[in-house]
């Protein structure tokens, strides 16, 4: 199931009750605080009623987001980012099972507008297939390059 998240409403979905093992949410997180609680809040609808009692979620979020959303600086400090990741899952009505930032660069601090270009253009793939069409819809002149900056997170539905 794909859906805009705002449009969604328990009492006229079809979902039967129990009926999902594992939902994957990507990319679906937001820093305003009125939109990131009305979504948290469907999140929490669903997992709740649709998701079996041993059920997953896997969630893929943006680092900037994540950070964001809890007014932090992403730091080396492996403490500081898990409390943040736990803080996250709780919020959404799950328990932590584990979790994996994946990055590009090898590194949780950001880099600089230069010092990433500088990178990418040493280091990462282009986007060749998607190039031609960026330049032509999109104006784009500058070569892009696949770039991931994300935390990977899987809980599990929280028993209370």
């Amino acid at each position: 199931m794909t859906d805009d998240i705002f449009t969604w409403n328990y009492n006229s979905s079809n979902i039967p009750e129990g009926f999902f093992d594992f939902i994957v949410i990507s990319h679906c997180f937001f820093s305003d605080p009125i939109k990131r609680i009305q979504a948290n809040s469907i999140y929490k609808q669903i997992f709740a009623a649709s998701l079996k009692p041993q059920g997953y979620v896997l969630l893929i979020v943006q680092d900037k987001k994540l950070f964001k959303i809890y007014d932090a600086y992403q730091v080396e400090d492996h403490n500081q980012e898990k409390k943040l990741v736990s803080k996250f899952v709780t919020e959404l009505g799950l328990d932590l099972v584990s979790y994996k930032y994946l990055t590009s660069t090898s590194l949780r601090t950001p880099l600089g507008s230069a010092e990433f270009g500088k990178f990418a253009l040493d280091k990462l793939p282009k986007q060749l297939h998607m190039r031609p069409m960026i330049k032509k819809y999109l104006a784009q002149k500058n070569q892009l390059h696949y770039t991931l900056d994300d935390y990977v997170i899987l809980a599990k539905k929280a028993h209370i």
